[in-house]
């Protein structure tokens, strides 16, 4: 079946419906939904029931990079800085340097098994060399797991942070084998220029963002998200334009806008939260209409082989070397090394080889698939059963609500209070979002002449208004009353 534009509409919702249906079923049968997804597109597609024919790498590859947007933006919004500042260095270590030994671990292991050369084997082992954040985002919050020792937010910080490592050096390698006779301190030029860039562009524009977010003065709450959306890919479009990473940009300014104050950031976090449930599923649908499956029968020997390697060798021996520098329990290294989850990162890295016509382009793309969907299939599976043998996951009893679960829900509710702003107050005149108040004291409504206000972060401050607050502890009690008793000219 070609795609029209008659029917592109009609097969896509169905493929959707069918997905998010699967999806739901799958977790009680252990299998992570990533798989279902990727599996529906492949029996949309040509060589399979539904027979959609598909096979534009540009167009999927466009696909790719839009939803790594919204899945690295999300992450990045839900990462708490706080949860990650002590494992801060082994995070970076892990996406940098770990990415680093991988490609190379692996890349020197294909050219020893294959008819590769050193070039292209090691631009397979770069476009495999990094864990992805769809599938370890999806796959550790759809099973809930509780981790000790801080172990979930370096898993998620590493898979949010080291995608730009691998696409770097996937460039990198692709130059090479492309042009041997390149010089190679233009790579590494390439290289620093990618990630400085990135890094400073990343920073600049989300203290940027946060003052667009919270200064302009939008009509409608819907059009916040919609803004956000428009900033995030200014974000990485002027970095790329820069010759910076795009990928590390993005993760970085989000990461720093979900730390901040923001108008209507509940409303910012649900619809960027939905976005990239439907960019997984996007993606991973695509993908599965782009692969053939009877051209990775050839490949399944050789595909399998360097999955296991890179699984019990390459991803281990990066983890342990990365680590060498921090103080670490053993436990917690082979936990690391096991959640090494590659998914649709490495397949969207893979189409780049098909486009610039390289000669084993086919060859790279359908290994790599094979190796996201058995990396899926064998770890994805294995997460809850590892973290129970090496004693790194807590109880279900004793779990306590992350801080965006905490803000969702509402918990402060431990008592409340009404408090009145006076006239010289250093509240009045101003909006809620600068009053910067404790993240446990949350304002519920205010009386204003006889009538209820409901608030808003742009909502501003009047002298004489009552606010109700629902508080969590003393402490955030006195902390307001503080910060509204003190004079309008402090």
């Amino acid at each position: 079946m070609n795609l029209t534009i008659e029917n592109i509409l009609l097969i896509g919702s169905f493929l959707l419906f069918i997905s998010i249906v699967v999806g739901k079923t799958s977790y009680k049968f252990g299998v992570p939904t990533l798989i279902l997804f990727l599996s529906i597109g492949m029996l949309a597609g040509s060589e399979g029931v539904g027979g959609i024919l598909f096979n534009d790498p540009k167009i999927a590859q466009f696909i790719g990079v839009v939803s790594l947007n919204f899945i690295l933006f999300s992450g990045g919004l839900d990462t708490n800085f706080n949860a990650v500042k002590p494992i801060l260095k082994e995070g970076l270590v892990l996406s940098t340097l770990g990415v680093l030994l991988t490609a190379v671990t692996l890349g020197t292991f294909v050219w020893y098994i294959t008819d590769f050369t050193i070039f292209e084997s090691m631009l397979l082992g770069s476009i495999v060399s990094s864990t992805d954040a769809a599938a370890v985002f999806s796959i550790l919050r759809s099973k809930n797991l509780a981790l000790k020792e801080n172990l979930r937010p370096t898993l998620e910080l590493e898979s949010g942070s080291n995608d730009p490592m691998a696409y770097v050096l996937t460039l990198a390698f692709l130059s090479l084998v492309i042009n041997q006779d390149q010089d190679v301190f233009s790579i590494i030029f390439m290289f620093f220029q990618q990630m400085i860039v990135g890094g400073i562009a990343g920073f600049g524009f989300g203290k940027l963002s946060k003052l667009i977010i919270n200064r302009i003065t939008l009509d409608f709450e819907g059009l916040y998200p919609v803004l956000v959306i428009a900033l995030m890919f200014i974000t990485f479009s002027a970095t790329n334009a820069l010759g910076g990473n795009g990928f590390l940009a993005i993760y970085i300014c989000s990461v720093y806008l979900g730390n901040q104050d923001l108008i209507h950031k509940s409303t910012i976090l649900k619809m960027f939260d939905g976005m990239a449930w439907l960019m997984q599923i996007v993606l991973f649908l695509t993908l599965g209409l782009l692969v053939f499956p009877s051209q990775i029968v050839p490949y399944i020997g050789v595909g399998l082989l360097i999955s296991v390697f890179l699984i019990l060798v390459a991803r281990p021996v990066s983890v342990f070397i990365s680590t060498m520098f921090f103080k670490m329990r053993m436990r917690r290294r082979f936990y690391i090394s096991w959640v090494g989850l590659r998914g649709a990162v490495p397949i969207v890295f893979a189409t780049y080889p098909l486009l610039a016509g390289i000669e084993k382009a086919n060859m790279i793309f359908n290994i790599v698939f094979f190796i996201s969907v058995t990396s899926i299939l064998i770890q994805g599976t294995t997460l809850s059963v590892f973290a129970k043998w090496l004693k790194v996951g807590l109880p279900e009893k004793i779990k306590s609500p992350s801080d965006d679960e905490r803000y969702i829900l509402d918990l402060p509710k431990s008592g409340m209070e009404e408090i009145s702003i006076p006239e010289n107050s250093y509240a009045v005149e101003k909006r809620i979002i600068d009053l910067h108040f404790p993240k446990s004291a949350f304002i519920v409504m205010i009386k204003r002449d006889g009538k209820f206000v409901r608030p808003g972060g742009s909502t501003i401050i009047e002298a004489n208004d009552t606010l109700v607050f629902l508080l969590d502890n003393e402490n955030s009690l006195e902390e307001v009353k503080t910060l509204l008793a003190k004079s309008g000219n402090e």
